[in-house]
């Protein structure tokens, strides 16, 4: 018998919540609800999450909670990843949420938002059966060396597009300098990563950063992306303004600021490892937190 469930995570550009049903091998989405809070950047500046953006996360608790008990869900689970773990303030954050909200939230380790991200793309790739799995975020990006049934071996680098856009000033349009700065940071973060290369492997990535950067590329629902496509891309948006890659992509303002910086990560990580395109899932972190909650290895709360 299938059960309502409800997960949200607070990442590192949004705060995202998803209430569903599930009998514990699928997740049928009943709400989807978020608020752009972008702590990756906020955080990698200044090393903290400020005041206005403690503000957004009460109240977007607070919805939430209010959301998952309007959709008679059975339990709430809230989760944070890598903005908040990197905070300095985070256990003043959390403590606040808590007594204003009556809201725990865990903040789980790089290798369980591994895990969740690998159990929630598995809903619309297991015939792609792919090698490699990406989540690029606003502070961090996964990368995972999967096979059919589980991970192999998986790392999390300070690769988000927040971070990004903080280390190097890249913003639209486009100076060289920052551009060349940007292009440095990736490439001296991902010299650290360790995961091994496969022959002929097959890529998929999920997460906001990818499917924004689907959802501009491909209006017509198709989810493989090319790496001609992520080039192109990048070539037009360094040379527009935010409100004319909003007009050109059809995104929303927040997402366009993100869509160079991102695009800009997933051509090197496929360049890294040898991919000429990717598989986008439309499902992730959250919809694998629902299914581990079905099966009773994660406890939430009531709403």
């Amino acid at each position: 018998m299938a059960k309502i469930l409800a997960a949200a995570d607070i990442g590192s550009n949004t705060a995202h919540l998803l209430v569903g049903a599930t009998d514990g091998d699928i997740v049928m989405r009943i709400d989807n609800m978020n608020e752009w809070i972008p702590l990756g950047e906020v955080v990698a500046k200044a090393g903290t999450i400020p005041k206005e953006y403690i503000d957004q996360l009460v109240g977007a608790v607070k919805e939430f909670r209010k959301v998952a008990g309007g959709k008679k869900a059975n339990a709430l689970y809230v989760f944070a990843t890598e903005a908040m773990r990197s905070a300095k303030n985070h256990k003043d954050v959390l403590k606040r949420i808590k007594q204003e909200t009556g809201v725990s939230v865990d903040i789980i380790p790089p290798q369980r938002e591994a895990e969740f991200s690998f159990y929630g793309v598995r809903l619309d790739t297991r015939e792609i059966e792919p090698d490699l799995m990406f989540e690029v975020g606003g502070g961090s990006a996964q990368i995972a060396l999967v096979d059919k049934n589980s991970i192999i071996e998986e790392t999390s680098l300070r690769l988000g597009t927040g971070r990004v856009i903080a280390e190097s000033g890249l913003e639209n349009p486009v100076n060289a300098d920052a551009k060349k700065r940007a292009q440095d940071y990736i490439a001296s973060v991902l010299r650290d990563c360790e995961v091994k290369q496969v022959a002929e492997p097959k890529g998929l990535a999920s997460g906001g950063v990818a499917r924004g950067l689907w959802r501009a590329l491909h209006p017509d629902g198709d989810k493989r992306i090319f790496i001609q496509e992520i080039e192109y891309l990048i070539w037009a948006t360094e040379r527009l303004s935010t409100e004319r890659i909003i007009e050109r992509f059809n995104v929303k303002p927040k997402r366009a600021a993100t869509l160079l910086p991102g695009a800009m990560v997933y051509h090197a990580l496929m360049d890294k490892f040898g991919l000429g395109e990717i598989f986008v899932s439309e499902f992730g972190v959250r919809e694998g937190a629902i299914l581990e909650m079905a099966k009773g290895k994660i406890k939430g709360q009531q709403p």
